[in-house]
């Protein structure tokens, strides 16, 4: 769908192209990413109810896991949903401002994900390698300044691509090989010059996961030589079982990030970049909870008793 304007054809309307044309394929992806959908949902808000009733869990680790959890719910929400209405309906479009919005959400949550896992690489550097001081540094206060800072930070990294992009004309090309608005993709599509806004995410861009990146790595380098220096066996492997879950969930986000937006352009493939992005937009956020609860018998013991809970009512 398209309005006319002076000697220029202006889109007003997105076409998701999706995963697959075949209708057959489509109503089996429907019902895979509707039972992904709804595990991410169930596992990242019971890892919420777990740590918000659990005693033993309210300590700054388990603070910042239920601020993820609750992070990956939002931007699994930004993208499946309108894949799946689409499916039900067989209509792809999105309007011009669906488009940007759905860009928004899902640049902002995604560079808040970044932040969350470099405060948690933080607290476990701080707990790990000063644990004398763990409770007077790493204060409840502290802990609501650092998520806040992260969804500050994000929420200003976002605005500029978003602002950015309202400048760019898109004329008649319309069709987003992808399942949602993704801002590399638009860029594309633009007609008009985009040579500013590939200025902003070659640069501003690239902050929200390079700087939580060298944090991450910067403290599990200490972490690292910290644990070394322990006598025992048992302190050592005490020590790292602590950083596990949170290691498997950066390398999993992180590969797949640098999978899709730091390779080299000339490997990039409509269908591996859709597959790719099926990985970080779903994938990720649906296996955190059972990372982080396979991996930590505390949060095993407070889902299991969160499920086993009676309910109670009252009259």
């Amino acid at each position: 769908m398209a309005t006319e304007g002076e000697n220029l054809t202006l889109v007003s309307e997105f076409l998701l192209l999706g995963i697959s044309e075949d209708p057959k394929q489509q109503q089996l992806l429907f019902i895979l990413f509707l039972s992904m959908y709804l595990v991410t949902g169930l596992g990242n808000l019971l890892i919420i109810l777990a740590i918000t009733t659990d005693a033993r869990l309210h300590n700054p680790m388990y603070f910042f896991l239920a601020k993820l959890a609750f992070v990956d719910i939002c931007f699994t929400s930004t993208t499946i949903p309108k894949m799946m209405v689409n499916h039900i309906t067989g209509h792809k479009g999105i309007p011009y401002a669906g488009c940007l919005t759905q860009s928004f959400f899902f640049m902002w949550f995604g560079a808040i994900d970044c932040f969350l896992l470099g405060v948690m690489a933080y607290d476990r550097y701080a707990a790990i390698c000063h644990p004398l001081h763990y409770s007077s540094s790493v204060t409840p206060l502290v802990c609501i300044l650092l998520v806040t800072a992260s969804w500050t930070a994000a929420l200003g990294n976002t605005l500029t691509h978003t602002l950015s992009l309202t400048r760019l004309s898109f004329c008649t090309h319309n069709q987003v090989p992808n399942f949602f608005c993704d801002l590399s993709t638009m860029l594309k599509l633009a007609c008009s010059d985009t040579f500013f806004n590939y200025a902003m995410v070659n640069t501003v861009g690239t902050l929200p996961v390079f700087f939580p990146f060298m944090g991450i790595l910067v403290s599990y380098i200490r972490i690292f030589s910290a644990v070394m220096r322990i006598p025992s066996t048992k302190g050592k492997w005490k020590a790292f079982s602590t950083c596990g879950s949170h290691l498997s969930v950066v390398c999993l986000f992180y590969g797949t990030l640098i999978g899709v937006y730091f390779n080299p352009t000339s490997s990039h493939t409509a269908q591996k970049d859709t597959a790719t992005a099926v990985m970080y937009t779903v994938a990720t956020p649906m296996l955190n909870p059972f990372i982080y609860s396979f991996r930590n018998n505390d949060m095993k013991g407070a889902l299991g008793a969160l499920i086993s809970r009676k309910p109670t009512f009252t009259l």
